[in-house]
């Protein structure tokens, strides 16, 4: 067999082991009442250095070896593309306004206090991690990017924990969605700041970053956001085996654009999300959001393996260990501290409060895009992208089972009509049938 042909068929067979073992995990992680991300990140870990590569035969190297990595890459890649342009057609800013109103201070709080704890933290830690193949990294980038991962919550998996524990119509949970969505997007905003700063040469270089994302942003809101909306007028029932494919087109292309302006590809594709006509139930958003978002939860396990294969347990020692518990704690110190105490002081009753400030907690899979996004900037050791996914899975995992003891007295239930009213919300119904990984519906 050439080698070229031996590349491609062994991927594909790595392929399949993943999707297969991603079903397995998956199925026996529901039992426990955990969200597929959960599995799919300990299948990542598990296939990875951590545990397979501590039995011999260089296991992790003879089911996925270097040669193929590359390709697993680009595959995880596309998820992830896809992943990011579905989380930007779903936001629905409009939906925002009035809650924050009243709850500002909350809001402020789930930023402000993750952030500059994280910054406290990178003060702390710079020394143990300021050089990263042989290149020093520079404290300001390194503060602002842990702070940004500090304050990040997994939108799809807190959609699914309310619709699963009946928040829909709470106040906890109305509120948990809006905030959320409106943290994310400020973060990413945030994150392509660092990226800029991270990619370009001096301060010359910052600027033309800079410069260039303003003129992407203005073209995307003031020429293809037109453009897809007239699409949307004039679209009818002959043209919908082409639309999908024109609407990924979109995707990669935006996506191609930030990569090589210097703010990474996964703002690409979630902008061009983000400019994509809001009717979801118009003829536009029944034949291009379904098939794009099913490629990408199918392909999104391979997205965690190929992280998985970046995080080695094996590197943290003692103090890496102290430091990994620490990260943890600022971690569910900032949000959820920050929101309980912050909800508590605008007038929630402290369940509810402390409600709110578990699902903020839910990193999941936001959480690993912005750390792969660090790791391939050069941002981080390998010791603590190691320690911040198990921050990711050690945060999104508590949420359920403490959600369950906090409103394991709870009474009230959902009529038929109010869960009708709550999944057909722009916010949570769409976002809870998705799911922060491959979880099948």
């Amino acid at each position: 067999m050439p080698h070229s042909e031996w590349i491609s068929v062994t991927a594909i067979g790595g392929i399949a082991l993943i999707l297969a073992l991603a079903t397995v995990f998956t199925a026996l992680i529901r039992r426990i009442g955990q969200p597929a991300v959960i599995a799919e990140i300990t299948l990542g870990i598990c296939l990875g250095p951590s545990l397979l590569g501590l039995f011999p035969g260089d296991l992790p190297d003879r089911l996925f070896p270097a040669e193929i990595r590359p390709h697993l890459g680009v595959v995880s890649q596309v998820a992830l593309l896809l992943f990011m342009f579905v989380i930007g057609w779903e936001f629905d800013g409009g939906s925002l306004k009035g809650r924050f109103r009243s709850s500002g201070a909350i809001w402020i709080s789930s930023l402000a206090l993750p952030m500059a704890l994280g910054v406290g933290l990178a003060y702390l830690i710079h020394g143990s991690h300021d050089v990263v193949n042989g290149k020093s990294v520079p404290f300001t980038e390194f503060a602002l990017y842990l702070g940004v991962a500090m304050s990040i919550t997994a939108f799809p998996v807190l959609a699914r924990l309310i619709a699963e524990q009946g928040l829909q119509s709470t106040r906890a949970g109305t509120l948990a969605l809006g905030l959320a969505a409106a943290d994310d997007v400020l973060a990413w905003c945030m994150l392509a700041v660092v990226v800029a700063l991270t990619t370009a040469t001096g301060t010359a270089g910052f600027l033309t970053v800079m410069a260039w994302s303003a003129v992407f942003v203005a073209a995307m809101l003031w020429l293809v956001r037109p453009a897809l909306a007239a699409l949307a007028d004039r679209l009818r029932v002959r043209h919908t085996p082409y639309v999908p494919v024109l609407v990924a087109a979109g995707v990669f292309a935006s996506a191609f654009v930030t990569s090589h302006i210097g703010i990474h590809a996964i703002f690409g594709a979630f902008m061009f999300g983000l400019v994509m006509p809001r009717r979801h139930d118009s003829l536009l958003g029944r034949v291009a959001l379904p098939p794009l978002e099913s490629v990408g939860r199918l392909l999104l396990p391979v997205f965690f393996v190929v992280t998985g294969l970046s995080v080695d347990l094996t590197t943290l020692t003692a103090g890496g260990v102290v430091q990994m518990l620490a990260i943890i704690a600022v971690a569910c110190l900032g949000k959820l501290g920050g929101v309980t105490l912050s909800a508590r002081l605008t007038g929630m009753g402290w369940k509810d409060a402390t409600v709110l400030g578990v699902l903020m907690n839910t990193r999941g899979l936001t959480e690993l895009v912005l750390l792969n996004v660090g790791l391939s900037l050069g941002l981080l050791t390998v010791q603590l992208f190691s320690a911040m996914v198990l921050m990711a899975l050690v945060t999104t995992g508590v949420a359920a089972p403490v959600l369950t003891l906090l409103l394991k007295d709870r009474t009230e239930a959902l009529t038929p009509r109010d869960t009708d009213r709550a999944a057909g919300s722009p916010l949570v119904g769409s976002a809870a049938g998705r799911h922060d990984g491959a979880e099948a519906a």
